[in-house]
């Protein structure tokens, strides 16, 4: 009886899963980890049982300090490559106006409604919400960015926005580690 509540426990989580992320990465670790709590001793051995656990991928990412003392990467925006600077002074994800544009954002939506302060003096900027922002193994959704108008900035910011929700991050000896929740 305990067995079948807890099939229906873990199709109800699956289930769940499949209407709030849609993403086939996301509900493969979902699955995975659901699996191991309920799999019997032994049967992650077995190959052809339906919901052997699988290693899970580790989502890190590890980035070289550059030789400014700055920590640069190439990231993915909605899976456009993109160079970023990583600034842990910025609140939020900051993208340029040819970044996103290159991304297929909406710019002539945009209402560039915030005040913000560069590196090259004050602007303004306009809110969005990335689908994806992908840095080596780990992949965020819905982040939340602000794209500068064009000229305002020539680099990209990787902000608190981002780093924010992660497990952890950080600096030993000339890295930046990023660590994701599993």
């Amino acid at each position: 009886m305990i067995r079948v509540l807890a099939l229906i426990l873990l199709f109800a989580a699956t289930g769940s899963a499949v209407l709030a992320y849609g993403d086939s990465a996301d509900l493969a670790r979902a699955r995975n980890a659901v699996a191991q709590v309920f799999a019997a001793p032994g049967a992650g051995k077995d190959t052809n049982h339906r919901f052997a656990p699988r290693p899970m991928v580790a989502r890190t990412a590890e980035v070289p300090r550059g030789n400014g003392g700055e920590f640069a990467l190439k990231a993915k925006i909605n899976g456009i490559a993109a160079p970023m600077l990583i600034d842990t002074g910025a609140t939020w994800v900051v993208l340029t106006w040819e970044t996103a544009k290159a991304a297929g954002l909406p710019l002539e939506m945009l209402n560039y409604d915030v005040e913000v302060e560069t590196a090259n003096g004050k602007t303004r900027a306009a809110r969005l919400t990335l689908d994806r922002l992908t840095i080596g193994k780990l992949t965020e959704r819905s982040v939340p960015a602000l794209v500068v108008p064009r000229g305002s900035m020539k680099i990209n910011l990787l902000g608190m926005s981002f780093l924010d929700r992660l497990e952890s991050w950080e600096v030993r000896a000339d890295r930046l580690m990023l660590r994701g929740y599993p």
